[in-house]
């Protein structure tokens, strides 16, 4: 048995992402307006704050607003705020026709939106809450629940330094069990912890399931000419086809830069996609082709989303502790935006902690938090676009995509319909002989590359000799199942390489590189086996993305 060191706070909350500090800042400012000390600790896996966070991003303020009016003052790192909004329809690999204000769900119009890196963002917020008292632990992965009781009562963090199979290195650092009155848990999209206590409170029970999709981002330094700082530009079809659904991005920032990007979808049916190459096939469209072309690509990254919206949200709330932002689905896919509702979601955790604590209460149900929740204006949203995403997965691109345009611009997304999706993502793939094959271009180098040198520019680490963080509940399944079924589709969805089938030896084996993975998430939902589990590795690993 590792003896544990141990720490007490009043509130540990799981993750510094926008949910998790909005959360930590709006506790410590409910504690210095009351003159009541709190503890409050945040713990990030990733080596810094903002390390592994990655967003498009159009950023709407109105919770930054709430939370720190003055932010202009204190110096956020909102410096461009959107011009123009352009959404296309890409008919092929060479046409895009420019959509009609019409015929575009309002929820697109960008006016008063910002450009941001949310990793610059939340870097800004962590400063906030730092000065305000918070304990930030950067390099701290929080590895188990403490549950005791049937109630939270905290984490353990990982361990540091156990060799491949699990045994003590020299040096070895056991984890430190992290006790609370709460906990909140704001690990973003798919949560390692989330995840568990979904399963082991029931919480998404008479729920829809949740949906997701895969994005990945660029930055761009591209020539001045070709450049239109605030200019925002979304689009759907080509290259994704048949019953893929997904859009594309690209957003003109400051500095000459660029990001775009594209969004897959995880219900997709044919196991030979790709959605990296995907992505790569879909930058040499002339859209994006004329602006990145004689440019640099600077960064890379993927994480997936989760896009269910209020069908798929679990109950937030459990003995001991709440979910919040991505970690609970609170994304409003009608925007493609998800940082200022789950900003939201952390600010009314924040509340609904403050008034138990402030009552001497502690390790309870908060179920006045599904009140609170209910009468904000976040559940207003996300009712509103109740039907985005389930009407694109039933009625198809174009149908879907009417219906959704009637709903937002003339009903205020109150058409009383309900469209649900219950087939999980994970369940969709045809069989590899059912499918057609896809023969994706080999990369230029100029404007589509291959994964490896991708991943290099995610400045991904891992430490070498750690237990490997992508479990299989079965080491045969790979080969003996989803390789005749689904010609082991691990190969393609992983957008970092980290899946291999090698068969140089006459016999197929599967090879993890857990070394270059990227925590994106998506082998965890999308195989149709659902034989691989994500845990956190050692802490620090991971990407380290710079301006994402």
């Amino acid at each position: 048995m590792v003896e544990r060191e141990t720490m007490e706070f009043d509130v540990v909350i799981v993750g510094a992402g926008p949910s998790g500090l909005a959360s930590a800042i709006k506790l410590a400012q409910l504690a210095q307006e009351q003159q009541q000390e709190l503890m409050i600790c945040v713990v990030e896996k990733g080596s810094e704050v903002g390390a592994h966070v990655l967003s498009g991003a159009v950023f709407e303020t109105r919770a930054l607003d709430e939370l720190l009016p003055n932010w202009q003052e204190l110096g956020a790192p909102l410096h461009t705020q959107v011009t123009e909004d352009e959404i296309l329809w890409f008919s092929d690999e060479q046409k895009a026709k420019s959509l009609p204000h019409f015929m575009v769900p309002k929820t697109f119009h960008n006016n008063g939106n910002y450009i941001v890196s949310m990793g610059n963002v939340c870097r800004f917020l962590a400063e906030q809450a730092e000065q305000l008292g918070v304990e930030i632990f950067p390099g701290f992965s929080a590895h188990e629940l403490l549950i005791e009781d049937d109630s939270v009562k905290g984490i353990i963090t990982g361990d540091m330094g156990r060799d491949k199979e699990g045994n003590e290195k020299p040096g070895f650092m056991p984890g430190m069990e992290l006790r609370a009155k709460y906990t909140i848990f704001a690990e973003g999209c798919r949560g390692h912890l989330g995840k568990q206590l979904i399963n082991q409170f029931a919480l998404d029970k008479d729920r829809s399931v949740q949906h997701y999709g895969l994005g990945f981002k660029e930055i761009w330094q591209v020539d001045a000419q070709q450049h239109q700082q605030g200019k925002v530009v979304h689009g759907t079809g080509w290259p994704l086809s048949g019953d893929t659904n997904g859009g594309a991005f690209m957003y003109h920032c400051e500095d000459n830069q660029v990001v775009v990007g594209l969004i897959v979808d995880l219900n997709y049916t044919n196991p030979h996609l790709s959605p990296f190459d995907e992505f790569q096939r879909m930058k040499h469209h002339p859209v994006f082709a004329d602006v990145l072309k004689g440019g640099k690509r600077l960064a890379y990254g993927a994480r997936a989303i989760a896009k269910g919206g209020l069908h798929s949200l679990p109950k937030m709330y459990f003995p001991g502790g709440l979910l919040v932002g991505c970690d609970a689905g609170t994304l409003n896919f009608a925007k493609i935006k998800g940082n200022h509702t789950a900003m939201k979601s952390g600010m009314l955790a924040a509340e609904s902690i403050f008034e138990a604590i402030k009552v001497g209460d502690q390790h309870t149900d908060l179920a006045d938090y599904a009140q609170r929740f209910e009468s904000s204006w976040v559940y207003d949203e996300l009712y509103r676009s109740r039907n985005f995403g389930p009407a694109m997965h039933k009625l198809g691109k174009f149908f879907g995509g009417a219906y959704n345009t009637l709903d937002q611009n003339l009903f205020a997304g109150k058409l009383p319909f309900t469209f649900k999706d219950n087939t999980p993502d994970y369940a969709t793939l045809l069989s590899s002989s059912q499918a057609p094959k896809i023969d994706y271009p080999k990369p230029d180098g100029e404007l589509s590359f291959d994964k490896l040198s991708s991943v290099f520019l995610s400045n991904t680490n891992h430490e070498e000799s750690q237990p490997c963080h992508l479990q299989l509940k079965d080491a045969a399944i790979p080969i003996t199942v989803n390789l005749p079924r689904f010609d082991e589709p691990a190969q393609r969805y992983c957008p970092a390489g980290v899946y291999e089938v090698d068969d140089s030896e006459g016999e197929a084996k599967f090879v993890i590189n857990a070394q270059n993975c990227v925590h994106c998430k998506t082998c965890d939902i999308k195989d149709p086996s659902q034989n691989i589990t994500w845990v956190t590795p050692e802490g620090a690993g991971g990407p380290n993305y710079p301006n994402m």
